[in-house]
This record gives C-alpha cells, structure tokens and sequence, in this order.
C-alpha cells in the first residue's frame, strides 16, 4: 500500500499515528531503536482499547445479554484476523499472554519425558529453550565459523528420531531468517512435531503456516504494535485437541461436577478465566494497521533497513558484528560486540541519557548463545515500520563520539 509513497509523506504519517516518536527526555528526542523488544504504538490501536472501557466493558462468552455478546463477537473477529494473518482456521488460534507462555503450553501439554529427545537452535530466546529443558532433553543444532546454522549437524540430530523440534524463524540477536521451509521439511521427513517461535518474524512478514505445515507457531503483540500481554499459539487443530490445558478454571468447561468436567472445544479449552479482552482488541487494530501499510511494503523496508544497518556497521572497524554475512536473509536487527569494552552498560546509558537513543545491551535473552561467540555483553539496535535510515544513521554517529572517549 505504501510502496510509492516517499519518505517524507511517510514519515509525516507516522509522526501522526506514533507519539512516541515525538517524545523527548530532558529536550532530547527520542530516537526509538529497540523494537525488538518492544514496538512503540499507534493512536489506531490505543483508542480500540479505549473504545472497550469507556463502552460497556462487558465479559465475554458467558451469558445472553447483548453487550457481551457484542464483545464477544469482536474478541472472535480478532480470531478471524489472526487466521486471515497466518492462514489457518479460527479455532486453530489460541488466546494467550505471549510467546512464552505460548511455548509453555504446548512444552508441558504434550506430556514429554526426559527419554524424548527435542532439537532446539542454539541462538533460541530462552522462551524456546527453556520450557523444552524442563520437558525433556534437548540437542542444539551447531552453529558454523561464520554464525550460521549448520545443516549437516541438523540433519544428524534428525537421525535420532526427537519428538519435537523447536525452531526459531527470526534470530532476536542477529536479525537473520533461517530457511523454513527447508528445516521445516527436514523435521517432517524426520517424523518430528514442529514448533516455531515466530516472535521476531510475524511481525515482519506473512507467513502461511498451512502450507509450511507447521504444527505449532507462536508470537506476541506487542512486537507488532499491539498492547502488552496478549500473545497467540497456532495448532494444528487435530494437536490442539490432544495436548493437556496449562490452566484450568472459569471459561473452559461445558460441564462440571463435584468429581469431573468436560473441557470445552478448542480453543477456548486453553484460554481460562477472563482473558485479556481489550488487549485481544488492540491486537486487532495492530493487525489493521499493518495490513493497511501492506506486509509487501513492510518485508521490503525491514530488508532494506537491516542492510543499512550493516553497511554501517561495516565502516566502523572498533566493533564485530555477530553475524556480518551479506547475503544473508536479514531483517532489522543488528548485534555487535566492541571488544575494548566487554560491558556495554555506561555505553548504553551514554547513547540513552546523551543522544536519545533507546537501544538494548546484555545478553538479549539469549545468555548461552551470546556466551559463545562473544567475550562479553552486545549492543543490538532493531527498528520497525517507523524506524527510517536517518535514525540509523544518527545511532552510529553518537556512538563513534562515545566510542572515541573510551
């Protein structure tokens, strides 16, 4: 939808929609390069949210009266754009928290032991690690000299028949897609149940996961300019309706009595006790948003911006990129070490409390990994549909300023 429109009548539009990027700390403005964490919000999905409490802010699913059948029939339309968003069926979407408890849920609910066997990648967000070290035992897959997966190593990991394998599509610390469909087909030839984390990736680029034939898929709101506290788990529906509820309570039962229930249909089973109603409507308005700024114009800009993230990074030679392949499927996610500062902290804070530039240091959640290719803490800068190359441009400069003094 936005592909021919320039810059600036872009950026204007964002400005509008986004208040966040036009806030200032101590009359510094904020320049916004953590997205990986969390994206910032347009007014579209905050006044959806607002729309819901000063109506009648009703329940849902449990009654006959007309407001809460009006909030229920949005919840469920929320559903629906989920499935349109991912190419599945509504009952194959799943209410939750966020990808944590996405991937939690299905870790315990497929009843594994510490016999079953599960692949995980070895640069996973610990929300994909570890519930399935909890579960069962886990194999890493290698990761090559130059950070990338090593599919040989994979393909002898499938010899010894895992149960599952849990893939992760978008690296929260590199930035970089793995191949899909190939590590997809890989584990079904394997006979393996295939879970993605797609927390980094949904909010990037459509996906079918009906033709990848993925058996569970997870991701959160709030990386796509959703409100906190809302995340969704996509199940086959025949998987969905054999794996154990993590919780049980109000909402999910047709019938109980002093010593049985019966559990509801998927997948509402899943979801107990009053949900998140707004933030399912928020999610909703996100989902608008993106699709009215099209995934064809938002895949191509994130592409875009994480090669301009390399390219500067490429010209600065006191920091190593933890993964600088060019021709890599990137996304706008970049980490870096600077070798002369292990401990980035008081950079960190100098490029917050200096320049306005709100970016994250550390271990990114992902602490074995980052322990294993770097001496000591990275620097990740990620943007979203509102990040644009002056800002990335703006990050290195400040940071050379600072990096001088060190």
């Amino acid at each position: 939808m936005y592909e021919n429109v320039d810059n600036g009548q872009l950026k204007e539009k964002l400005i509008k929609d986004f208040p966040g990027l036009s806030k200032e700390i101590d009359g510094q403005q904020v320049y916004y390069l953590d997205s990986a964490a969390t994206t910032l919000k347009p007014r579209q999905m905050v006044e959806a949210i607002n729309d819901y409490y000063l109506g009648v802010s009703a329940n849902i699913h449990r009654g006959k009266h007309f407001a809460l059948e009006e909030v229920s029939n949005q919840y469920e339309g929320v559903r629906y754009k989920v499935a349109n968003l991912i190419d599945c069926s509504g009952n194959e979407v799943v209410f939750l928290r966020n990808t944590t408890e996405a991937i939690n849920l299905v870790a315990s609910g497929l009843n594994l032991s510490k016999t079953d066997r599960v692949v995980c990648m070895a640069e996973s967000h610990h929300s994909n690690m570890l519930p399935w070290l909890q579960a069962a035992s886990v194999d890493y897959i290698r990761v090559t000299d130059d950070f990338c997966v090593d599919l040989e190593h994979y393909q002898s990991l499938l010899a010894s028949k895992p149960k599952v394998v849990a893939l992760t599509h978008c690296s929260n610390v590199t930035g970089i897609y793995i191949d899909l469909p190939l590590m997809v087909k890989m584990a079904k030839a394997a006979g393996a149940l295939v879970v993605v984390d797609a927390a980094q990736s949904v909010p990037h680029r459509k996906l079918s996961v009906s033709e990848l034939d993925i058996d569970f898929l997870a991701f959160s709101a709030h990386k796509m300019l959703g409100p906190t506290g809302v995340g969704v788990l996509y199940g086959k529906s025949q998987l969905l309706e054999k794996l154990t509820p993590l919780n049980l309570g109000g909402g999910v039962v047709d019938w109980v009595e002093f010593d049985a229930f019966t559990l509801r249909k998927v997948p509402h089973r899943f979801e107990a006790g009053t949900p998140n109603i707004s933030g399912v409507l928020g999610l909703g308005a996100s989902i608008d948003y993106l699709n009215g700024l099209g995934f064809d114009f938002i895949r191509e800009h994130d592409k875009r911006l994480g090669r301009f993230m390399l390219e500067q990074a490429g010209k600065r030679d006191y920091l190593q990129v933890l993964n600088s392949d060019p021709d890599a499927d990137r996304g706008a996610v970049l980490s870096f070490t600077i070798p002369k500062s292990p401990n980035l902290d008081d950079v960190a804070r100098y490029l917050s409390d200096s320049f306005g530039i709100m970016c994250r240091n550390g271990h990114l959640c992902a602490q074995p990994y980052i322990s294993s290719v770097s001496p000591g803490q990275v620097l990740r800068v990620s943007g979203y549909v509102y990040t644009f190359e002056s800002d990335i441009e703006h990050f290195f400069d400040s940071l050379d300023q600072i990096v001088s003094f060190l």
